[in-house]
């Protein structure tokens, strides 16, 4: 895993639970005094005490809304301009054009069923040609005849009805027989039924899915007018990572690198790029000032530590810092910047949990607006047990949901991923903790919301 608690004291800003000494420390006068007023331990539900004057990072909700009004500025300019998309390359896009048939649908009359085209009352002589679908358009039937034809198949001039398979049989003169009323018109699909050409299929905005890339198909579309994926790239840092094989000698396995790439895809970005860095402020900022990426992902060096350059490296290229760290937790010491006019930088904890928070905290408002993706419908369920919160912070905490119930899960510390591997939502836990059946606000998991978001390719 990517913790680097030793080096930058991230453990400390992202701990699972808010011990009495921290509180201690918070409440510390500004001056350096060593006077240290009480702190009342944190409620399991209720109120939750007023935080230090000088706890300064941002909400949680004004964070991710920070993030949304970043991208919206960016979408208006020309480099967020639609793009033509092949229909094989477009899901999981948001169409930038009103989706307008291009003809009639169906564009002939067709057959909805396996079984007779008939002419007139029965019963009907049967020709000996029948009518297949993808042929040209067959010959008219006169009063009294009858032709086979198969679903899909343009029906013959002057045909009544279809009759199905199983409502009809044949004598021994080879006379087709119904064996049920026959009303005009059954089981044929007019042209023009369902859209006519330059009828509004779909409005821009809409989310391409497997279904949408069917009916642009049926409409007559090879491509489709889309906004174009964000372009992502990774910067994975840390001298401590090893890139396969257990972890020694002080070493630990890179989590991020194999995690983040899948994720943001799901988000709805196009990473180009997944580049290790180690600890190097210099390749930092080269990798930074060269990037033409829209969004920039950092993986830790977000605290202070010794070798925490990111704040630094920001600083010396004159990037804006829109979010310098949120009230939350784990994930507390992210970042979010303006490193150019259209191009932030997501700096995300080091910690895989704390990192996850800071993906679905500044990450995922920042790719879905600048996808022109909708917002998801928030909702609440109610936890079936209690979860433990941080006094001042919301906390974000995974959990698996059980029938009408969200249940949270252990092995939720910020160097963990053992319960976030397993979870199907993070349960929004507000300040003081939330008891046992009281509602929460859960954010679905890309893969566990059985939306477009399953799509990581």
């Amino acid at each position: 895993m990517t913790a680097r608690s030793l080096r930058s004291g991230e453990d400390a800003e992202d701990a699972e639970e808010f011990d009495v000494e921290e509180a201690l420390a918070l409440v510390k006068e500004d001056n350096g005094a060593a006077h240290r007023a009480p702190v009342p331990p944190p409620q399991a539900s209720g109120r939750a005490p007023e935080p230090p004057a000088h706890h300064k990072a941002t909400p949680w909700t004004e964070a991710r809304a920070t993030a949304a009004r970043a991208a919206r500025a960016v979408t208006r300019g020309a480099r967020r301009a639609p793009v033509s998309v092949r229909l094989e390359d477009a899901l999981g896009l948001t169409l930038a054009a009103p989706l307008d048939a291009l003809t009639d649908l169906p564009s002939f009359n067709t057959s909805a069923m396996d079984g007779w085209a008939v002419a007139g009352p029965g019963p009907w002589d049967v020709r000996d040609e029948g009518v297949l679908a993808g042929h040209a358009e067959p010959a008219p039937l006169s009063d009294g005849e009858a032709a086979r034809i198969a679903t899909g198949a343009r029906i013959p001039p002057d045909t009544t009805a279809v009759l199905r398979s199983e409502h009809g049989q044949t004598d021994e003169k080879g006379r087709l027989h119904a064996t049920r009323e026959v009303v005009h018109g059954q089981d044929i699909r007019p042209r023009g039924q369902e859209c006519r050409s330059g009828d509004q299929l779909l409005p821009p905005g809409a989310l391409v899915t497997p279904a949408v890339l069917g009916l642009a198909a049926a409409a007559g579309y090879d491509t489709l007018t889309a906004v174009p994926r964000p372009r992502v790239e990774v910067l994975v840092l840390g001298d401590e990572l090893l890139t396969e094989g257990a972890p020694r000698d002080g070493l630990i396995r890179d989590a991020l690198g194999p995690m983040l790439p899948p994720w943001l895809r799901a988000l709805g970005a196009e990473v180009t790029a997944v580049r290790r860095l180690g600890d190097s402020a210099a390749a930092l900022r080269k990798a930074i000032t060269r990037s033409d990426a829209d969004v920039i992902v950092t993986t830790g060096g977000t605290a202070a530590g010794p070798v925490d350059h990111v704040h630094p490296v920001l600083g010396r290229i004159g990037a804006e810092l829109l979010v310098d760290g949120v009230k939350v937790r784990p994930g507390h010491p992210m970042l979010l910047a303006r490193t150019k006019e259209n191009q932030h930088l997501v700096g995300l904890p080091g910690n895989p949990l704390a990192a996850v928070s800071g993906l679905l905290t500044l990450a995922e408002p920042l790719l879905r607006t600048l996808a022109a993706r909708p917002a998801p419908e928030p909702y609440t369920l109610p936890l079936r047990d209690e979860a433990h919160g941080h006094p001042y912070d919301t906390r974000l905490v995974p959990v698996v949901l059980r029938g009408d119930s969200a249940v949270p899960l252990h092995y939720n510390g910020p160097a963990m991923l053992r319960g976030i591997a397993a979870a199907d939502a993070l349960a929004v836990v507000p300040p003081g903790g939330a008891r046992s059946g009281q509602e929460a606000e859960l954010l679905d998991l890309p893969w566990a919301s059985a939306g477009i978001g399953v799509c990581f390719t």
